[in-house]
Protein backbone atom coordinates (compact mmCIF):
# COMPACT_ATOMS: atom_id res chain seq x y z
CA UNK A 1 0.00 0.00 0.00
CA UNK A 2 1.21 3.48 -0.82
CA UNK A 3 2.30 5.71 2.04
CA UNK A 4 2.25 9.48 1.94
CA UNK A 5 3.80 12.46 3.67
CA UNK A 6 1.27 14.62 5.52
CA UNK A 7 2.33 18.17 6.40
CA UNK A 8 0.20 20.09 8.89
CA UNK A 9 0.98 23.76 9.44
CA UNK A 10 -0.83 26.52 11.26
CA UNK A 11 -0.87 28.95 14.13
CA UNK A 12 -0.30 27.93 17.76
CA UNK A 13 -3.07 26.03 19.55
CA UNK A 14 -5.01 25.19 16.39
CA UNK A 15 -5.03 21.51 17.28
CA UNK A 16 -2.27 20.51 14.86
CA UNK A 17 -0.61 18.08 17.24
CA UNK A 18 -3.88 16.54 18.37
CA UNK A 19 -5.09 15.63 14.90
CA UNK A 20 -1.57 14.68 13.76
CA UNK A 21 -1.32 12.15 16.61
CA UNK A 22 -4.76 10.77 15.75
CA UNK A 23 -3.88 10.39 12.08
CA UNK A 24 -0.53 8.75 12.78
CA UNK A 25 -2.12 6.23 15.14
CA UNK A 26 -4.97 5.47 12.73
CA UNK A 27 -2.69 5.08 9.71
CA UNK A 28 0.23 3.42 11.49
CA UNK A 29 2.49 6.32 10.48
CA UNK A 30 5.35 8.02 12.30
CA UNK A 31 4.31 11.22 14.09
CA UNK A 32 6.79 14.07 14.50
CA UNK A 33 5.90 17.09 16.64
CA UNK A 34 8.29 19.73 15.31
CA UNK A 35 6.94 22.31 17.73
CA UNK A 36 8.14 20.10 20.58
CA UNK A 37 11.61 20.14 19.04
CA UNK A 38 11.74 23.94 19.11
CA UNK A 39 10.33 23.90 22.63
CA UNK A 40 13.08 21.50 23.69
CA UNK A 41 15.77 23.84 22.36
CA UNK A 42 14.04 26.72 24.14
CA UNK A 43 13.94 24.76 27.39
CA UNK A 44 17.66 24.03 26.99
CA UNK A 45 18.33 27.74 26.51
CA UNK A 46 16.31 28.59 29.63
CA UNK A 47 18.00 25.93 31.75
CA UNK A 48 21.43 27.16 30.67
CA UNK A 49 20.68 30.85 31.33
CA UNK A 50 20.85 31.72 27.63
CA UNK A 51 17.42 33.37 27.51
CA UNK A 52 15.20 35.18 29.99
CA UNK A 53 12.93 38.21 30.10
CA UNK A 54 15.87 40.61 29.82
CA UNK A 55 18.38 38.99 27.49
CA UNK A 56 18.88 36.40 24.77
CA UNK A 57 22.42 35.12 24.22
CA UNK A 58 21.95 34.04 20.61
CA UNK A 59 25.65 33.39 19.96
CA UNK A 60 25.81 31.29 23.10
CA UNK A 61 22.88 29.16 22.02
CA UNK A 62 24.22 28.71 18.49
CA UNK A 63 27.59 27.61 19.88
CA UNK A 64 25.89 24.99 22.03
CA UNK A 65 23.65 23.52 19.30
CA UNK A 66 26.04 20.55 18.80
CA UNK A 67 25.39 19.65 22.46
CA UNK A 68 21.60 19.47 21.97
CA UNK A 69 20.20 16.06 21.05
CA UNK A 70 16.45 15.73 20.55
CA UNK A 71 14.69 12.41 20.13
CA UNK A 72 11.22 10.88 20.38
CA UNK A 73 10.32 7.70 22.24
CA UNK A 74 6.90 6.08 22.16
CA UNK A 75 5.13 6.02 25.52
CA UNK A 76 2.68 3.19 26.12
CA UNK A 77 1.07 5.25 28.88
CA UNK A 78 0.63 8.44 26.84
CA UNK A 79 -0.12 6.60 23.61
CA UNK A 80 2.25 8.72 21.54
CA UNK A 81 5.95 9.55 21.18
CA UNK A 82 7.27 11.90 23.87
CA UNK A 83 10.19 14.26 23.39
CA UNK A 84 13.57 13.69 25.02
CA UNK A 85 16.32 16.29 25.44
CA UNK A 86 19.78 14.76 25.77
CA UNK A 87 18.23 11.51 26.93
CA UNK A 88 15.85 13.05 29.48
CA UNK A 89 12.06 13.08 29.07
CA UNK A 90 11.00 16.76 28.96
CA UNK A 91 7.50 16.27 27.51
CA UNK A 92 5.74 18.05 30.39
CA UNK A 93 8.44 20.61 31.13
CA UNK A 94 8.36 22.07 27.60
CA UNK A 95 4.58 22.66 27.62
CA UNK A 96 4.57 25.55 30.11
CA UNK A 97 3.46 29.10 29.31
CA UNK A 98 6.99 30.27 30.20
CA UNK A 99 8.48 28.14 27.42
CA UNK A 100 5.71 29.35 25.10
CA UNK A 101 6.81 32.91 25.80
CA UNK A 102 10.31 32.33 24.43
CA UNK A 103 9.90 29.64 21.77
CA UNK A 104 9.10 31.97 18.84
CA UNK A 105 12.31 33.94 19.51
CA UNK A 106 14.38 30.77 19.57
CA UNK A 107 12.64 29.42 16.46
CA UNK A 108 13.55 32.59 14.56
CA UNK A 109 17.29 31.79 14.76
CA UNK A 110 18.43 30.48 11.37
CA UNK A 111 21.00 28.07 12.82
CA UNK A 112 18.37 26.52 15.10
CA UNK A 113 15.94 26.11 12.20
CA UNK A 114 18.57 24.54 9.96
CA UNK A 115 19.60 22.00 12.60
CA UNK A 116 16.02 20.94 13.24
CA UNK A 117 14.89 21.00 9.60
CA UNK A 118 17.76 18.65 8.72
CA UNK A 119 16.60 16.24 11.43
CA UNK A 120 12.95 16.52 10.36
CA UNK A 121 13.73 15.80 6.71
CA UNK A 122 15.74 12.74 7.76
CA UNK A 123 12.81 11.48 9.86
CA UNK A 124 10.40 11.75 6.94
CA UNK A 125 12.50 10.61 4.00
CA UNK A 126 10.77 7.20 3.81
CA UNK A 127 7.25 8.72 3.85
CA UNK A 128 4.54 7.28 6.10
CA UNK A 129 4.92 10.33 8.32
CA UNK A 130 2.62 12.95 9.80
CA UNK A 131 4.48 16.12 10.76
CA UNK A 132 3.09 19.32 12.20
CA UNK A 133 4.65 22.71 12.71
CA UNK A 134 5.00 26.14 11.10
CA UNK A 135 6.98 25.46 7.92
CA UNK A 136 6.42 21.79 7.11
CA UNK A 137 4.62 22.32 3.80
CA UNK A 138 6.79 25.24 2.73
CA UNK A 139 10.32 24.31 3.87
CA UNK A 140 10.62 20.84 5.39
CA UNK A 141 8.47 18.95 2.86
CA UNK A 142 7.56 21.32 0.01
CA UNK A 143 6.57 18.24 -2.04
CA UNK A 144 4.39 16.64 0.65
CA UNK A 145 1.52 14.58 -0.74
CA UNK A 146 -1.04 16.33 1.47
CA UNK A 147 -0.65 19.78 3.00
CA UNK A 148 -3.05 21.20 5.56
CA UNK A 149 -3.12 24.67 7.09
CA UNK A 150 -5.01 24.94 10.39
CA UNK A 151 -6.63 28.18 11.54
CA UNK A 152 -8.95 29.37 14.32
CA UNK A 153 -9.56 32.72 16.00
CA UNK A 154 -7.00 33.88 18.57
CA UNK A 155 -9.68 33.89 21.26
CA UNK A 156 -10.70 30.30 20.50
CA UNK A 157 -7.10 29.14 20.54
CA UNK A 158 -6.34 30.98 23.77
CA UNK A 159 -9.34 29.36 25.47
CA UNK A 160 -8.18 25.91 24.37
CA UNK A 161 -4.68 26.56 25.65
CA UNK A 162 -5.98 28.05 28.90
CA UNK A 163 -8.18 25.01 29.54
CA UNK A 164 -5.29 22.66 28.78
CA UNK A 165 -2.94 24.41 31.20
CA UNK A 166 -5.44 24.89 34.03
CA UNK A 167 -6.62 21.28 33.76
CA UNK A 168 -3.12 20.12 34.52
CA UNK A 169 -2.85 22.48 37.50
CA UNK A 170 -1.10 25.59 36.14
CA UNK A 171 -2.08 28.86 37.86
CA UNK A 172 -2.54 31.26 34.95
CA UNK A 173 -4.89 33.94 33.64
CA UNK A 174 -6.78 33.71 30.35
CA UNK A 175 -5.63 37.24 29.44
CA UNK A 176 -1.98 36.16 29.72
CA UNK A 177 -2.59 33.15 27.48
CA UNK A 178 -4.37 35.30 24.88
CA UNK A 179 -1.50 37.79 24.90
CA UNK A 180 0.98 34.96 24.42
CA UNK A 181 -1.02 33.54 21.48
CA UNK A 182 -1.20 36.95 19.79
CA UNK A 183 2.50 37.64 20.32
CA UNK A 184 3.47 34.24 18.93
CA UNK A 185 1.23 34.79 15.91
CA UNK A 186 3.07 38.02 15.13
CA UNK A 187 6.56 36.63 15.68
CA UNK A 188 5.88 33.42 13.72
CA UNK A 189 4.41 35.32 10.78
CA UNK A 190 7.04 38.06 10.63
CA UNK A 191 10.36 36.32 11.22
CA UNK A 192 12.87 36.55 8.37
CA UNK A 193 13.72 32.84 8.24
CA UNK A 194 10.85 30.53 7.21
CA UNK A 195 7.91 32.64 8.39
CA UNK A 196 4.55 30.99 8.96
CA UNK A 197 2.70 31.18 5.64
CA UNK A 198 0.15 28.97 3.97
CA UNK A 199 1.63 26.89 1.15
CA UNK A 200 -0.07 27.61 -2.17
CA UNK A 201 -1.27 24.02 -2.46
CA UNK A 202 -2.31 23.63 1.18
CA UNK A 203 -5.93 22.98 2.15
CA UNK A 204 -7.14 25.40 4.81
CA UNK A 205 -9.03 23.95 7.77
CA UNK A 206 -10.86 26.41 10.04
CA UNK A 207 -11.69 24.39 13.14
CA UNK A 208 -13.02 27.27 15.27
CA UNK A 209 -16.42 25.57 15.48
CA UNK A 210 -15.42 21.95 14.92
CA UNK A 211 -15.40 19.19 17.50
CA UNK A 212 -12.24 17.03 17.59
CA UNK A 213 -14.23 14.21 15.98
CA UNK A 214 -15.52 16.42 13.17
CA UNK A 215 -12.01 17.69 12.52
CA UNK A 216 -10.52 14.20 12.43
CA UNK A 217 -13.23 12.86 10.10
CA UNK A 218 -12.81 15.77 7.68
CA UNK A 219 -9.04 15.42 7.52
CA UNK A 220 -9.14 11.62 7.29
CA UNK A 221 -11.41 11.96 4.25
CA UNK A 222 -8.76 14.19 2.64
CA UNK A 223 -6.09 11.61 3.46
CA UNK A 224 -8.14 8.82 1.89
CA UNK A 225 -8.75 10.91 -1.23
CA UNK A 226 -5.02 11.53 -1.53
CA UNK A 227 -4.23 7.82 -1.12
CA UNK A 228 -6.86 6.88 -3.72
CA UNK A 229 -5.36 9.33 -6.20
CA UNK A 230 -2.03 7.47 -6.00
CA UNK A 231 -3.48 4.03 -6.72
Amino acid sequence: MNKITIAIDGFSSTGKSTVAKQLAKHLGYVYVDTGAMYRAVTFYAMENALINDNRFNVKGLVSQLPNIEISFKFSEVAGYAEVYLNGVNVEKKIRTLEVSGFVSKVAAISEVRQKLVDQQQEMGKSKGVVMDGRDIGTVVFPKADLKLFMIASAETRAKRRYDELTNRGDDIKYEDVLKNVQERDYLDSNREDSPLVKAKDAIEIDNSNMTPTEQFDKILSLVNMTLESLE
